[in-house]
């Protein structure tokens, strides 16, 4: 039985997306108007299921706090868990504390640390995490899920493709995300070869707030401090 060729509601469906341009679009434009007064910012990637008793979240803080006394500003994903705690930090230190929300059907809420005039909504991921990107000087990559590896390897290709500048990728928590590294060293450099050793260069694991800053610092005394690109 052969598929009918013109299904019913196609041609609809074909102009709602036509439609859906401009939601886009304004996404965007929002976006690159706020963004573009923040300043040299640093984005924090975790857990949204953190507790605030974890270790990692009180961590995050801290590591947010870092981040702001060295002259950085912070990003998070807005909502709670890890990215609370990096708005908390930045919060607690007076400096600039954005929150990149995004429509969920759970766990994603904003957290009360976020800078009222820098709290910005998003419908689409990838315009979200095209403002990640572009304004980050440096990822920090608390233990998170799905999204948090999303992110994480999303930054590494771009990098690895010369799409953005390069940027220090800090992974924090050598408990955690020890064996990924070692699979990614061992099994896709190693034993396929599908990576170059150099796309791992600007890749750390670190386990304390003055292991990010002194990397940050020691990047960005030899790099400009600009927008990626």
């Amino acid at each position: 039985m052969r598929r009918e060729q013109n299904p019913k509601g196609w041609n609809e469906i074909k102009t709602n997306d036509s439609w859906a341009i401009f939601k886009i679009m304004g996404e965007f434009v929002e976006g690159f108007e706020k963004m573009s007064r923040i300043g040299p910012c640093v984005s924090i990637f975790g857990s949204a299921r953190t507790k605030p008793e974890d270790r990692y979240y009180q961590l995050a803080s801290e590591v947010a706090q870092g981040i702001v006394e060295a002259g950085y500003g912070v990003i998070t994903g807005g909502g709670p868990g890890i990215m609370e705690a990096g708005n908390k930090g930045a919060h607690l230190a007076s400096g600039t504390s954005v929150g990149l929300n995004i429509d969920l059907p759970f766990e994603q809420h904003d957290n009360p640390y976020i800078d009222p005039d820098k709290n910005l909504d998003f419908d689409y991921f990838f315009v979200r995490k095209v403002m990640f990107v572009k304004y980050s000087q440096g990822f920090v990559v608390m233990p998170g899920g799905f999204g948090t590896l999303d992110e994480l390897f999303e930054a590494i290709t771009l990098i690895q493709t010369h799409k953005i500048e390069k940027f220090p990728i800090i992974m924090v928590g050598t408990e955690f995300w020890t064996g990924l590294f070692d699979w990614v060293k061992e099994v896709l450099l190693g034993k396929f070869s599908n990576i170059s050793a150099t796309d791992l260069d600007l890749i750390h694991l670190v386990d304390t707030t003055e292991e990010v800053i002194e990397i940050l610092n020691t990047f960005y005394n030899q790099n400009d401090l600009a927008p990626n690109f």
